[in-house]
């Protein structure tokens, strides 16, 4: 897994070595949702947990959360332990220092909106010596644009409304770390597309450290500072969305995140600065990775638009003859599928080539953009 930029600023949440395992209902099989997993989380950044359903990463959140016990490792927020299983130690969910925002937003339908939002002033655990909570309530519904909606019953909001209301009464407890479990999943593409961007305003103007469960990479890619991708209980990569986009380090990730060509090879060399690749479309020089091998077997990963058409006199590494065999018109481009030798390739290029079903084309795949990727 690698490592990011941020790594030198104060860690908010640390998680090491966490395990969560679950024994079968038949047999005395165990199997783990969380699987050793460890990172951390700078202060006041923004990490999406990124993955296929049951990977593990709404089981991570939930024993950050507290709701979950682990069967292992240890969990520090805010510089205090609230789980560590050697010294059997683990905090009460309300006693944590957490808002949290279910994916049902968990609005109450008996209560108005102003209620809901004062929820944890009254109730939670900074409770004690609460004053003027209507005022300081109101000036949150301010912020998110609800104050006109304070005495209506909550169930009277949109399912946007209702999202901001959620995460109105998580912020009002002033957490040191803001959980969010798929809070958009409910809403239609265009309203996801929209709250996306004021939930990442909301966290980078309370400087409050966000953890965000999500199986959309759309999301992940959009909002995140970091993205942590499991699969299987286990993490992939942790990077920054451009670096786990650009230079993914497995095969998984790069299949996951995005659209990508990957292409089996039988065989590699490791030259300076490069890796050339046996593969059924021929040899394929890819850029040097961290540390580039020599290889029994791989995948070469190429992102759709990367792969380019150029002019059919053009010679040198990287170049294929290809015939389209399908393409889709989606306004701003085309999405071609090549055939090179029998081996099938998608293209994303500019919608005004010329390029139609049946052309034969010359394709160039540039050094940089193909990555060697050996698991």
């Amino acid at each position: 897994m690698t490592g990011t930029a941020t790594d030198a600023l104060t860690t908010s949440i640390s998680v090491e070595k966490l395990k969560k395992r679950y024994q079968r209902t038949q047999g005395s099989t165990t199997e783990f949702a969380v699987d050793d997993v460890s990172f951390d989380v700078p202060d006041g950044q923004f990490l999406t947990l990124l993955g296929p359903s049951g990977c593990g990463k709404t089981t991570t959140l939930r024993c950050i959360a507290g709701l979950e016990e682990p069967s292992g490792g240890r969990i520090s927020m805010a510089g205090e332990v609230v789980y560590d299983e050697a010294r059997r130690r683990s905090v009460n969910p309300e006693q944590r220092p957490i808002g949290m925002v279910p994916q049902s937003y968990g609005i109450w339908p008996h209560m108005t909106v102003l209620d809901n939002a004062a929820f944890s002033l009254r109730h939670g655990r900074r409770k004690k010596g609460q004053t003027n909570i209507r005022e300081r309530t109101m000036a949150m519904l301010e912020q998110v644009g609800l104050s006109a909606y304070a005495d209506r019953w909550a169930t009277q909001l949109s399912g946007g409304q209702q999202q901001r209301l959620a995460l109105a009464r998580a912020l009002m407890s002033e957490p040191e770390v803001l959980l969010l479990d798929e809070p958009l999943s409910n809403l239609d593409a265009k309203l996801r597309v929209k709250l996306r961007g004021e939930l990442r305003d909301f966290q980078e103007r309370f400087g409050v450290t966000a953890v965000y469960v999500t199986h959309d990479q759309a999301e992940a890619l959009a909002m995140s500072d970091i993205v942590i991708l499991m699969n299987q209980g286990k993490i992939e990569q942790i990077d920054t969305p451009e670096r786990i986009y650009s230079r993914p380090n497995t095969a998984f990730v790069a299949d996951f995140i995005g659209s990508a060509n990957l292409i089996p090879a039988t065989g590699s060399s490791a030259n300076t600065g490069e890796v050339v690749a046996d593969t059924a479309i021929g040899p394929v020089r890819c850029a040097s990775v961290e540390q580039a091998s020599a290889a029994a077997s791989g995948t070469v990963c190429v992102r759709p638009e990367d792969v380019k058409i150029i002019d059919s006199s053009s010679e040198g590494s990287n170049v294929f003859s290809a015939t389209v065999t399908s393409g889709e018109y989606l306004g701003d481009r085309l999405e071609l599928v090549l055939d090179i030798g029998g081996t099938e390739v998608r293209a994303s290029v500019g919608a005004e080539s010329p390029a139609r079903p049946g052309s034969s084309v010359t394709i160039g795949i540039p050094l940089e953009k193909a990555r060697w990727l050996t698991s």
